[in-house]
């Protein structure tokens, strides 16, 4: 079984060649520091022969001594932060547990897992505690002793120190930092012991162009496509952990992909990238089978707590977690089955490819302040038309249908504002907010229609079945009435959102 925490911790070098810890006592909350505990941790490394985990922050370890032995799976969580996921030793050289290794499929992509390094500890840890004798902080000083593994081998030493919060805030981190470093420590240039073992491995990351007015069309597109690319990976392992909100962050990465390689066909050659669009196409759609899903049942258990009981007449809730219980499993095993196919690890590759060698066409190298606006502006151009034959379409499901595409159109839109903030700033962001207003409502209007649709669905079933299907009518109406509703508010969001001081900018 995994368990997981959320690990936060800095680490630190000394200047001189013997790591001295300056004195711990007086800290904020800290009312007692321990005696020194001392143990030695054995530690092999895992990663695939061209390190594609450590370049990425991500370590896999079996470790054998200490109270946490085991095997850890350490994943990049934001600053000073890390996922860290524990899983039992098993048996002496047992082989990676499957869990674990599916959780770094993004990166492996199929790779084989291979021992990389033995890294040895010897730590010294002091424990900071409060008034009640709870733990607020670890600081510990390592002797480490490595060696690398594989075709070559080098050996290496070195001493450092770090600090890990394990029930106080920042504050005290930021404290003890100041503590430690005017102590005569400095930070360390490394996050993982791994990363200074493979250190003459891992060449340094060649720097991303920071993005200003200047930078060309191709820098802007490439840097936001970049962006996205990695909040798809980083989110792969949360989604197989089935964590809250990972299948929507997921997809709206991989929306954002799709959309950009849409909207910028001048800078990035259209036809180049047709079929990563359409495989982007693809992925969106099974996860968002798993997200409709989701927020439809969410929907609808919500609008029966806001009913009266005495209203509720009949296994209503019942009917209502009947129905949507399999298609959930479903959508999940085929979220799953999405991850786990060479399909899948096909688009990462390509998205890679693209990334390293863009098909970039003449216009990308032009500035991007002059250049990217109109893509901007077309795609507006397109809502405002989808817009417009809303308005003309007959009411009813001819309309709503207008609307959906109206919808789809807005998004494009709000993306492609999105990679103009680099040089656009202000402009692109309130331009982006607008869109974002006019998807918004058009979404809501869409859930109302697709509600509406289930709860008739439901009637006829519960109908069928001899039970009272009284409710369902109370239902049907309330998301029928909010659907014109938001029809109405919807011309309203776009007559603001299209006025033309937000569109000036795009020239």
């Amino acid at each position: 079984m995994v368990t997981e925490h959320r690990e936060t911790e800095r680490k630190y070098e000394a200047d001189s060649t013997v790591l001295m810890l300056p004195s711990l006592e007086g800290l904020p909350q800290v009312t007692s520091v321990s005696d020194v505990q001392e143990e030695t941790l054995e530690a092999e490394y895992y990663d695939t022969g061209d390190l594609r985990l450590i370049r990425a922050g991500i370590t896999l370890r079996r470790r054998s001594g200490g109270a946490d032995e085991g095997w850890h799976l350490k994943l990049p969580a934001g600053d000073d932060s890390r996922r860290e996921l524990w899983q039992p030793l098993g048996t002496p050289g047992s082989v990676i547990p499957a869990e674990l290794a599916g959780l770094v499929r993004a990166y492996s992509r199929g790779q084989p897992l291979q021992p990389v390094a033995h890294i040895t500890t010897v730590r010294r840890r002091r424990i900071l505690r409060d008034a009640d004798g709870v733990s607020l902080a670890e600081v510990v000083a390592d002797d480490v002793s490595a060696q690398t593994l594989g075709r070559s081998t080098t050996i290496s030493g070195w001493q450092e120190a770090e600090i890990e919060l394990t029930g106080g805030d920042t504050g005290l981190l930021e404290v003890a930092d100041k503590r430690l470093r005017r102590g005569g420590l400095r930070r360390a240039g490394h996050s993982a012991k791994l990363e200074r073992a493979l250190a003459d491995r891992l060449l340094p990351a060649a720097p991303r162009d920071r993005l200003t007015q200047k930078s060309t069309s191709a820098e802007i597109v490439l840097g936001y496509l970049r962006a996205q690319s990695d909040a798809m990976k980083e989110s792969d392992p949360l989604v197989r952990r089935d964590e809250p909100g990972s299948v929507h962050r997921m997809r709206i990465a991989t929306r954002r992909l799709r959309s950009t390689l849409q909207s910028f066909g001048k800078t990035l050659r259209a036809a180049d990238t047709r079929h990563l669009r359409d495989e982007l196409r693809w992925l969106g759609g099974v996860l968002g089978e798993s997200r409709d899903g989701e927020v439809l049942a969410g929907r609808l258990e919500a609008r029966l707590e806001q009913t009266p009981g005495e209203l509720v007449m009949g296994p209503v809730a019942a009917r209502v977690q009947v129905h949507f219980a399999p298609l959930q499993a479903a959508a999940r095993r085929a979220v799953l089955e999405a991850l786990d196919s060479e399909r899948y690890v096909t688009v990462l590759d390509d998205l890679d490819r693209l990334l390293h060698d863009p098909p970039l066409t003449a216009a990308a190298e032009r500035p991007a302040a002059q250049e990217l606006p109109e893509a901007v502006a077309r795609a507006y151009r397109r809502v405002r038309r989808r817009m417009r034959r809303a308005r003309r379409a007959a009411a009813g499901r001819d309309r709503e249908i207008a609307l959906h595409e109206t919808r789809k159109a807005a998004k494009r839109a709000r993306y492609a504002a999105e990679v103009l903030r680099p040089v656009a700033g202000s402009r692109a962001r309130r331009f982006g907010k607008h869109m974002k207003s006019v998807q918004s409502v058009l979404g809501d209007h869409q859930d109302a229609i697709i509600a509406r649709g289930c709860v008739r669905d439901l009637a006829v079933s519960a109908f069928l079945a001899q039970e009272n299907s009284f409710v369902y009518g109370l239902l049907y109406e309330r998301e029928d009435a909010e659907a014109r509703q938001l029809q109405d508010r919807s011309l309203r969001v776009w007559k603001h959102a299209s006025a033309g001081r937000y569109l000036r900018w795009m020239g």
